[in-house]
């Protein structure tokens, strides 16, 4: 069984937490502030520049729960504090990215441009260099926020499993298919 709610979190220098009665924890830090509301079965204490997560009982859900607020609490302070990066790869040709403002423009192949408009939230920039696939970089504090975002601009065009052709996240592989073999005679 995982012990990941007992593991202490360590706040570093610049990161201010606040914790309501309520159970409201608020994080702020040089990146931003994020805040998280925390089940009353589970009680978050500030001890000397560590945030602690306690269980008020045993049961199977308040377990699941005391690991899931730790990592939850832990990830905010990792954001405020450092930031989350997502990088995708646009591979087709013809694919192409740009940005401006708050929009990402996409070429992906469509009659038409896809517009996606960015959360405030996250910051987002373009490397497109000859010879390599275009790479679209997203940054923010939040990470649950980032992985949505990616996830959704991934899903305009999946990687397709003959050619490989798509929006993928920088590691992903992509499992190829043979295709149609040859006719027989």
């Amino acid at each position: 069984m995982s012990r990941v709610g007992n593991l202490p979190i360590v706040i570093p220098k610049g990161v201010d937490v606040t914790i309501t009665p309520e159970n409201l924890v608020i994080v702020k830090g040089p990146k931003g502030e994020l805040r998280q509301e925390v089940k009353p079965v589970i009680k978050v204490k500030l001890e000397d520049g560590h945030l602690v997560l306690k269980r008020l009982n045993e049961e199977k859900q308040t377990k699941a729960y005391h690991g899931l607020y730790r990592a939850l609490l832990a990830n905010m302070v990792k954001g405020v504090s450092e930031g989350f990066t997502i990088t995708l790869e646009m591979i087709g040709v013809g694919y192409k990215a740009s940005v401006s403002q708050n929009l990402l423009e996409l070429s992906l192949g469509f009659s038409h441009n896809v517009v996606f408009e960015m959360p405030k939230e996250v910051q987002v920039e373009v490397v497109t260099e000859k010879g390599q696939n275009p790479k679209i970089i997203l940054k923010s504090c939040d990470k649950q926020l980032l992985g949505q975002v990616a996830a959704k601009i991934r899903s305009l065009r999946k990687p397709e499993p003959y050619k490989g052709k798509g929006i993928r996240y920088i590691d992903e592989y992509v499992r190829r298919k043979a295709g149609k073999a040859a006719a027989a005679k």
